[in-house]
């Protein structure tokens, strides 16, 4: 049966504790902690691996909101009709890997996919039900490399989608995605010479030896420095305030 959705909620780790050790261990990052404001990274700690998967398939190479209305058409071409508590409308529910082999490729094209995607969500589903994608209980006993290796054999997933993942859907604290081009550019804003007015080239961009050297001192909390590396472009776009 399909499984309805829950909301997200903050991870499991405790992120005042890594703020403070990531603080007394970098004194820049620190800087850019104090800019940045509180941690608000939320997880969808329920999502089993193949709903996540589906998920960041459909999202691929499309900006957020047009892969979030396709994500939503993709959801509701599945549902049946159940009122919300309130009455309001549907609670949206997941298909099962089986709901996505069995439906026609008129249905998952109707909502927006496309040909390589329906392939991608297609193989997923198979390696789903043949136990090549391991069930939420399983991936939560695995290692971050060992995960990688497993979710990357399904077409059309990559290492940095299974850490995008392990980041945001499992919440695990020490992930370093060093070729996303967000926590590059804001590792150059942050330790580099890049200035936010600045045009960015790949010449100012770290290289994956450079990130993993200095995120060697943010140990085990790579992914929460990820996060605010992240918030460091944010800032230098003005799309967030700073807070001091």
């Amino acid at each position: 049966m399909p499984r309805t959705i829950a909301a997200p909620r903050a991870p499991r780790y405790d992120s005042a504790r890594a703020i403070a050790d990531l603080s007394a261990a970098d004194p820049k990052l620190a800087k850019l902690i104090q800019r940045a404001g509180p941690f608000r990274l939320r997880i969808a700690s329920t999502q089993s691996p193949f709903e996540a998967l589906v998920e960041s398939i459909v999202y691929q190479q499309l900006h957020g909101k047009a892969a979030a209305t396709i994500h939503r058409r993709l959801l509701e071409s599945f549902a049946e009709p159940a009122p919300h508590p309130d009455g309001s409308a549907r609670i949206l529910v997941h298909p099962t890997a089986q709901h996505i082999l069995d439906a026609p490729n008129e249905q998952l094209r109707a909502a927006g996919l496309s040909a390589n995607k329906t392939l991608a969500l297609r193989d997923l589903a198979a390696k789903t039900l043949d136990g090549a994608v391991p069930t939420l209980q399983q991936v939560r006993r695995m290692s971050d490399e060992a995960i990688i290796e497993h979710l990357t054999q399904v077409r059309g997933i990559g290492r940095w989608t299974v850490e995008m993942f392990l980041i945001f859907r499992l919440g695990r604290p020490d992930v370093l995605p060093t070729s996303d081009y967000g926590v590059r550019k804001g590792f150059a804003l942050t330790f580099g010479k890049l200035k936010p007015a600045d045009k960015v080239t790949p010449a100012d961009l770290p290289t994956a030896a450079e990130m993993e050297k200095r995120g060697q001192r943010w140990q085990p909390w790579r992914s929460i420095a990820s996060w605010y590396l992240w918030r460091a472009c944010d800032l230098a776009s003005g799309a967030l305030e700073p807070s001091v």
